[in-house]
C-alpha cells in the first residue's frame, strides 16, 4: 500500500468513526424521546482502480418496526375509543348514584316512598304532608338534574368533536409540510432521519383520534389513509369538515340535520366506529356518544319520567281530579303527552296545586287534587292511594326496559343496572384495549435505543477513531524522516 493510499484510507476512517460517534451520542441522548427511531451510519468500501482507499458513508439508517409502529397506532385508536365510551357510562352511573348514597335516584325515590307512609299514618300533620312535598320535588329535581348533566355531555362531545378535527386538520397540513421537506432533502442527498421523527410525532399525535394506515411513496414521502379507506394524504392534505352546534337540545339529531356530521374534502362520511370510513377512534366515538349513547341514556331517564307521571294520572287514582288534566307530577306544568316525550326527564315538575309557595295547598295531598276545599282532617284515603300509585306493579310504556310488570323503584333500579352492566364491559374492553397497546409500545421500544449497546459501540468506535490517529501518526513520521534523508 502506497502513503498516499494508507493516509487517504486513515483520513475516510476518521470521517467515518467521528460520523458514528455522533450518530451514537444522538441515539443515547434519544432514547426517551417520542417518535425518536434509532440510527445506523451505512458504510462501504471506497476503492479506486482495484485498490480499497478507505470507507464511504453512504447515509444513515432509521430503524422502525413499521408492521410493529402500525399495530401500535391502531391499537391506540381503539384505546381511544373505548376510554371515550367508559368514560361517559361511568359519568351516567356517578349521575344516578348508587342506592346506598341517600342523594340517588333509588334514595329519593325511597325517600318520597317513607314521606308518603308517614303521611298515610298521620294526615292531618302538615309537617309530614310537607315532607312529602319536598321529597316529591327532591325527585323531581334530581331527574331533571340528571337530564340535563346528559344533554351537557353531549354537549360536551360535541365540542370535543371540533377539537379534535382541528388537531387532525392541523396535523395533515404538518405532514404534508414535512413530506415537501423529506422529498428536497432526499433529492439533494441529505439527511432526514430527523424530519422523519418528526413526522412521526405528528402521525403518532393524531392515530388515537383517527387509525391511520402509512403507505410509503417515492423519495421517502407517505401517504396516510384511514382504516375505512379514506384518503387522509396523499400529495395535498384532506381537510375534515365540521361545524359545531352551540346549544344542544334533546330532540336535536343528526338525521333531522341539527347537529353537523363529518365531511372530508366537503364530501359527507359515516361516523359509525363499526363499518365507517373513519373506524375506531377517538373521533367516531365522540360521535357514537353523541348521536346514540348519550340519546339512549336521554330516552331511558325520560321513560322512567312517563312512567312517574302516568302512574299519577291514573283516572281512578283521584277522585276529586278533573279528566285530562295533569296529575301530582307534570310535564312542566301540563298533562303528559305520549309525542313529546323526548326531553320528559328534564320538564319534570310537581303540580303546583300542592305547593303552598306557588299557590297551592298541602290539604289536597290529603283530599285531592281537584278539591275545592279542605276535608277531614284525619282522612287518609287519597295519601294511600299515592303511596299505592308509586309501589303498584306496572308494565313501562317506553324505554327498552325488560318485559314484566314492576313498581316504581324497581324500574329505576333496572336502569341503574342496566347503566352499571354496560360500564363494566366498557371496563373490561377498554382493560383489554390498554394492556394490549401497553404491550404493543414494550415491544416497539424493544426494538428501540438500547442505550448500553450504544455505550459500547461509542467504545469501539473510539478504539477504531484512535487506531486511524496512529495511523496518520506513523504516515506523517514516514514523510517526515523521508524529507529528512
Amino acid at each position: 500500500m502506497s502513503i498516499s493510499s494508507a493516509l487517504s484510507s486513515a483520513l475516510s476512517g476518521l470521517t467515518a468513526n467521528s460520523r458514528m460517534a455522533e450518530v451514537a451520542a444522538s441515539n443515547v441522548s434519544n432514547a426517551l424521546t417520542e417518535g425518536y427511531a434509532r440510527r445506523e451510519v451505512n458504510l462501504s468500501s471506497r476503492v479506486i482502480g482495484m485498490t480499497g482507499v478507505g470507507v464511504t458513508i453512504n447515509g444513515v439508517t432509521r430503524h422502525v418496526n413499521r408492521g410493529l409502529l402500525q399495530d401500535l397506532r391502531l391499537s391506540n385508536a381503539s384505546l381511544g375509543s373505548r376510554d371515550t365510551t367508559k368514560n361517559f357510562l361511568l359519568q351516567f352511573e356517578k349521575m344516578l348514584g348508587t342506592p346506598d348514597q341517600a342523594s340517588s335516584l333509588s334514595g329519593r325515590i325511597a325517600a318520597l316512598e317513607k314521606s308518603l307512609i308517614e303521611a298515610t299514618a298521620r294526615p292531618e300533620s302538615e309537617a309530614r304532608l310537607a315532607a312529602v312535598v319536598d321529597a316529591a320535588r327532591w325527585l323531581t329535581q334530581g331527574m331533571s338534574d340528571t337530564s340535563d348533566q346528559i344533554q351537557l355531555a353531549r354537549q360536551s362531545a360535541d365540542a370535543s368533536i371540533a377539537i379534535q378535527v382541528e388537531k387532525v386538520n392541523s396535523a395533515l397540513r404538518g405532514v404534508a409540510d414535512i413530506n415537501t421537506k423529506i422529498r428536497v432533502s432526499t433529492v439533494a442527498g441529505q439527511d432526514t432521519t430527523a424530519l422523519m421523527d418528526q413526522r412521526q410525532q405528528l402521525i403518532d399525535r393524531i392515530s388515537g383520534i383517527v387509525p391511520l394506515r402509512e403507505v410509503a411513496r417515492d423519495n421517502g414521502q407517505i401517504a396516510l389513509f384511514t382504516r375505512g379507506g379514506s384518503i387522509l394524504l396523499d400529495g395535498r392534505p384532506s381537510v375534515l369538515g365540521f361545524a359545531a352546534t352551540g346549544f344542544i337540545t334533546p330532540d336535536m339529531t343528526l338525521a333531522s340535520s341539527a347537529l353537523s356530521g363529518l365531511t372530508v374534502n366537503g364530501q359527507a362520511v359515516s361516523t359509525s366506529p363499526a363499518g365507517g370510513r373513519l373506524g375506531e377512534g377517538s373521533l367516531s366515538a365522540l360521535f357514537d356518544l353523541r348521536d346514540r349513547i348519550v340519546p339512549e341514556s336521554q330516552i331511558q331517564i325520560d321513560a322512567l319520567a312517563r312512567d312517574l307521571i302516568e302512574r299519577f294520572e291514573a283516572p281512578d287514582l283521584d277522585p276529586t281530579a278533573v279528566p285530562g288534566a295533569a296529575g301530582l307530577f307534570t310535564d312542566d306544568g301540563a298533562p303528559f303527552d305520549a309525542l313529546s316525550e323526548t326531553g320528559l326527564a328534564g320538564r319534570l315538575r310537581l303540580t303546583d296545586l300542592v305547593q303552598p309557595e306557588s299557590g297551592g295547598a298541602l290539604w289536597r295531598l290529603r283530599d285531592g287534587l281537584g278539591a275545592a276545599s279542605a276535608g277531614a282532617a284525619g282522612y287518609s284515603g287519597q295519601l294511600t292511594a299515592w303511596s299505592g300509585a308509586l309501589t303498584a306493579a306496572r308494565a313501562p310504556a317506553s324505554g327498552g326496559f325488560t318485559a314484566g310488570v314492576r313498581k316504581f323503584a324497581d324500574l329505576a333500579s333496572e336502569l341503574i343496572s342496566s347503566v352499571t352492566v354496560r360500564r363494566l364491559s366498557s371496563e373490561t374492553e377498554a382493560s383489554f384495549a390498554t394492556a394490549r397497546a401497553d404491550g404493543l409500545r414494550s415491544e416497539l421500544l424493544r426494538d428501540g435505543v438500547d442505550t448500553d449497546d450504544e455505550m459500547q459501540r461509542l467504545l469501539q468506535i473510539e478504539q477504531a477513531y484512535a487506531a486511524n490517529a496512529r495511523v496518520i501518526q506513523t504516515v506523517d513520521d514516514m514523510i517526515q524522516t523521508i524529507l529528512g534523508i
